[in-house]
């Protein structure tokens, strides 16, 4: 009976204090910050025992690994958040007129999420600045500002969640990117995961960060009546993050084509 009664009490608690719309967004960002520093510990803790390469490395190594550690996990997670809400769920579906304008709609699960985002982005950019520029220049703090304040606005306000998750969902890179810096960390630059694994950046590039933006213009440009009716600030959001966004993501695709093309030169000319 305690145990039951414990269950009650806890199930209470998340419901009408943690997951309640007034606390929502203020409980899923310390979620978020919370997660971060767990990811980190676990990190620090596996690969010290797992990981025969990490006990080599220096402490600004260390904690380079570690904090990629934090980058995958909400990469992961944020990652199948958008996808469902993007391609799979029917809160932003046109059919669902009657659930009012799809720039306004929003629900207790797409805020958590977004929710945990904002405290991802306030952790890792406060561990980028406290470590300038170990972990990052000049151009991770703008991408951390420019996302977290969009994300944070589209939490607080309700408004283009699903824009959010679309430009969110490139966030899938970030695992592969993580693991070519560990392949590399670790002296397997000449495997052949890091040449697989060059190729997966590739594609998943193209797809979520390139692909999949046009694909948020077209859907900005059919809706843009809707658009056109949110919160100046939200509306200038809606355009000036993702082609900031897509103006960086073109370069960075530009060095990974260069990149993938030298490592299969390469490869070529040992065989």
């Amino acid at each position: 009976m305690d145990i039951k009664s414990y269950q009650s009490h806890a199930e209470g608690f998340v419901k009408h204090y943690l997951l309640a719309d007034p606390f929502l967004p203020y409980t899923s960002v310390l979620a978020g910050i919370f997660l971060c520093k767990m990811a980190y510990d676990i990190t620090q803790s596996f690969s010290s025992i797992h990981i025969k390469s990490y006990s080599a490395l220096t402490k600004v190594k260390r904690t380079e690994w570690n904090n990629r550690g934090i980058s995958t996990l909400h990469a992961i997670f944020i990652s199948l958040m958008a996808l469902y809400f993007v391609f799979f769920s029917d809160l932003f579906s046109d059919q669902r007129s009657l659930q009012g304008l799809i720039v306004f709609r929003s629900s207790s699960i797409s805020s958590f999420g977004l929710g945990v985002s904002v405290g991802y982005f306030l952790a890792d950019l406060g561990m980028i600045i406290w470590l300038y520029p170990t972990l990052g220049g000049s151009e991770y703090i703008f991408h951390h500002c420019l996302s977290g304040v969009a994300v944070a606005y589209s939490l607080f306000s309700g408004e283009a969640q699903l824009y959010t998750y679309m430009v969110l969902l490139s966030e899938v890179t970030t695992p592969e990117i993580n693991l070519r810096w560990y392949l590399d960390i670790s002296c397997l630059k000449r495997s052949k995961a890091y040449l697989i694994n060059g190729v997966a950046i590739f594609l998943a590039w193209l797809t979520a960060r390139i692909l999949l933006f046009v694909y948020m213009f077209y859907h900005v440009y059919v809706h843009y009546d809707q658009v056109a009716m949110m919160h100046p600030f939200g509306y200038l959001l809606v355009f000036v993050v993702p082609v900031a966004l897509s103006v960086m993501n073109l370069m960075w695709f530009g060095k990974i084509v260069k990149g993938l093309m030298k490592t299969l030169e390469k490869k070529d000319n040992k065989e």
